[in-house]
């Protein structure tokens, strides 16, 4: 009878972890989602309330490594001083992975349809979980 308890326990356990990683997953694909929407609007503070405010944000690229969203945000609208420059953004997700309880690892394709002419790149984002709130704290786009 112990084992049948201990079995019925593994499974709603089980059945629970799948379910908050599943919760954690969409909810980490509606930023990404929102994300794109404030961008496509021209919104640059929009999109970067997906990213964490905070000076130890890290932003990687061609440039090398910086640090604080603030400068992302000055970086962002000096990289895409209008709406041409910054067309239309569309996310590929490739794979969404929990690293632990509090972090998950993206990977990614990002891409802008643009009158000036298309680009596009790949980017892994580290998201961690932050006083409740699923927020992106390093990106590495290229």
């Amino acid at each position: 009878m112990r084992k049948v308890i201990f079995l019925i326990q593994l499974i709603f356990l089980s059945a629970t972890i799948v379910n908050a990683q599943s919760k954690d997953e969409a909810i980490i694909q509606s930023i990404l989602e929102q994300q794109t929407v404030e961008w496509n609007k021209g919104n640059l503070e929009g999109f970067m309330s997906g990213y964490w405010q905070n000076d130890s944000l890290m932003f990687i690229n061609n440039n090398g490594i910086s640090y604080g969203w603030q400068r992302a945000l000055d970086n962002y609208k000096k990289g895409y001083p209008d709406t041409a420059s910054m067309g239309k953004l569309n996310f590929n997700l490739l794979q969404i992975k929990r690293l632990s309880a509090d972090y998950f690892f993206v990977i990614g394709k990002w891409h802008l349809t643009r009158s000036i002419g298309d680009v596009g790149g790949a980017f892994t984002l580290v998201i961690c979980k932050i006083k409740g709130r699923w927020i992106i704290t390093a990106d590495h786009s290229c």
